[in-house]
């Protein structure tokens, strides 16, 4: 990599940082006066959730066109910005639209961003307990400053693993990968937000995670945060318009790497 090409990673990663701390505000006070603003809008809950994804990415949005404005941009809420640089970001404004809506605290801003085909950037920011997970290309990874470095000796058996689940996959597959984690001497759990649960894989707190179908939304930050940490992750296809569709994501440390290929059939 050149320098201008290392200066050019440097200023986007900081721009992903700033950007996962401010929208992380904005959130948090939609989440704090989510009761409050169901009662005014007399609306499902998910809607307001909706109000509060739009309001973030389009902040997330801004700050990049402003910072960046050759940069494409793939958003949850409103799809693909094209662009003419190099770069992609890659953005899920609130990850765990659940967690968000019945006042538990695990959910996320999730800021990826693309060099070409390769994760260059991976930004995680939990509002609620004010953790910043950062990660960039041959930079390592963080957590509120603090580098993390994943554990081989730590398996299936002796850690725990995430899984994920969601309308795109039958109920029956979903159970069955838990029968196979069980069996092989595992235990698992699900917390609403697979981009977190990705984080707890790079800090170490989980020793993988499957879900069988994500969006690249949802795991790109945390597939960087992974890799720099030092754990392996299931490439996501990302030819021509497969980053727009969904892919099954997995991402351990490396002793749990080659029990949960099997138990998820990869």
């Amino acid at each position: 990599m050149t320098s201008d090409a290392i200066v050019d990673l440097q200023d986007r990663f900081a721009l992903a940082q700033k950007m996962a701390i401010e929208a992380g505000a904005v959130a948090l006070a939609h989440f704090n006066a989510r009761e409050r603003l169901v009662i005014e809008t007399k609306a499902d809950p998910h809607d307001v959730v909706s109000i509060a994804d739009r309001e973030v990415e389009d902040l997330i949005r801004t700050r990049i066109a402003a910072a960046f404005p050759a940069d494409a941009i793939l958003g949850e809420e409103y799809g693909v910005s094209s662009g003419t640089s190099d770069y992609t970001w890659v953005v899920d404004p609130i990850d765990g639209t659940s967690p968000f809506v019945n006042g538990m605290p695990t959910w996320c801003i999730s800021i990826a961003a693309m060099h070409g085909e390769e994760i260059a950037i991976g930004v995680i920011y939990v509002p609620c307990n004010d953790e910043l997970y950062a990660a960039a290309d041959g930079m390592g990874a963080t957590l509120n400053g603090k580098t993390l470095r994943l554990d081989a000796s730590r398996t299936i058996r002796n850690a725990v693993t995430g899984i994920g689940a969601n309308n795109h996959v039958a109920p029956a597959t979903v159970a069955l990968i838990v029968e196979k984690l069980l069996d092989a001497g595992g235990n698992f759990i699900r917390n609403g937000s697979g981009a977190l649960m990705l984080a707890y894989v790079a800090a170490g707190r989980l020793v993988g995670y499957y879900e069988p179908y994500m969006h690249a939304w949802d795991c790109m930050a945390g597939y960087c945060l992974v890799k720099e940490a030092g754990g392996w992750h299931l490439p996501f296809p990302v030819e021509g318009d497969a980053l727009t569709k969904g892919s099954p994501v997995l991402a351990a440390a490396a002793g749990a790497v080659d029990d949960l290929r099997t138990i998820a059939g990869l």
